[in-house]
């Protein structure tokens, strides 16, 4: 199945297909020197199945987890490929989740003022989510995506058989993207949600999720407008993840409960259960001093306030200028408790 991505001469196919990071070598051009970055809590298999079709492969494995998104790391990998003699002919290909392809990307775009870029996500977070659209960042000062590019890559291939690796919670990290994009743009995505197990109709999400993101990133690629609704819950959930994540939760966790003060009370109704049915959590105990400070450091923040979504109905959404203080207010609607991890 190939979902299409159309930015004019940038537009690439989203290729969601069983077994093709096998077929890496058909899909994609690697007859040429191949930065092949990954991370250490992805399957070393993965990289260098992607590694023995090619022609030129280098493996580069950083860190699991957001520390390698920095500019040290950043540093190392364009070292090596200067010393390794790439040249703007040659590619990189992000081979993991959301962190790897955030990093990889955006050492494509700053190389040699730009190479080709190949993401290949191997978790549900980036194949239901990152690995579309081109935003490509590094971390600064404690500060999720303050350094970046949009970078958009030549193609992506989403192979579902190498998420059997992931432990439940990474899923569960994961779909609360895709329960994002189903309560702002996809009614019947979030119904599935509400009466289907997930692991039957998994295939289903990342394509449903695939197309949603990728008509919304077609209609505006540099966030403008209306992709500011792909940062659904996003928002209180960046400023959570600058504070807590640093005790345990994940992004997609920190989502799930930024979500909650921006739905309606009776989307929050439905919302709860089916974050509670995934394993997310629905409830934190947390400084809410501290988040404030972060959303005031979110690189959306505008001279009024930010750009927030909010969930009135399932299935649409509105934007609304809001100042920090309605935002720090709205913390309130997050039930104070001790996250089940």
């Amino acid at each position: 199945m190939i979902v299409q991505v159309r930015l004019g001469g940038s537009s690439y196919d989203v290729v969601i297909e069983h077994g093709c990071l096998q077929r890496a070598g058909e899909l994609l051009r690697l007859d040429r020197r191949s930065m092949i970055v990954t991370d250490s809590g992805v399957p070393r298999e993965y990289a260098e199945t992607v590694a023995a079709q090619c022609s030129a492969p280098e493996i580069f494995v950083v860190g699991q987890g957001e520390g390698s998104k920095s500019f040290p790391v950043l540093e190392k990998i364009l070292s090596k490929m200067l010393a390794c003699g790439f040249t703007r002919g040659d590619c990189v290909v992000a081979v993991g989740g959301g962190v790897v392809g955030d990093l990889a990307g955006f050492v494509s775009a700053v190389y040699m003022r730009g190479v080709d870029f190949y993401n290949i996500p191997t978790t549900v977070l980036s194949q239901v989510d990152s690995s579309v659209g081109g935003k490509t960042a590094i971390n600064l000062d404690g500060m999720k995506n303050i350094v970046g590019a949009f970078r958009q890559p030549k193609k992506v291939l989403i192979d579902p058989d190498t998420l059997r690796t992931l432990p439940p919670r990474q899923v569960s990290n994961g779909l609360a993207e895709a329960v994002k994009m189903a309560l702002a743009s996809d009614a019947e995505l979030f119904r599935l949600f509400e009466t289907q197990a997930v692991s039957d109709v998994l295939d289903t999400v990342i394509e449903r999720s695939v197309r949603t993101k990728a008509d919304v990133v077609a209609q505006d690629e540099t966030e403008q407008g209306l992709r500011r609704v792909l940062n659904f819950g996003h928002t209180i959930g960046h400023a959570i993840e600058s504070f807590e994540g640093l005790h345990g939760l994940y992004h997609g966790e920190c989502v799930a409960l930024g979500m909650l003060p921006m739905c309606s009370e009776t989307v929050r109704a439905r919302l709860v259960p089916v974050l509670e049915k995934l394993g997310l959590p629905t409830a934190l105990t947390f400084d809410e001093q501290a988040v404030r400070d972060a959303m005031i450091h979110d690189k959306k923040m505008q001279k009024d306030g930010v750009v927030a979504v909010y969930v009135d109905s399932v299935g649409s959404f509105r934007l609304k200028t809001t100042p920090v203080e309605a935002l720090t207010k709205a913390l309130a609607l997050i039930p104070k408790g001790e996250t089940t991890r």
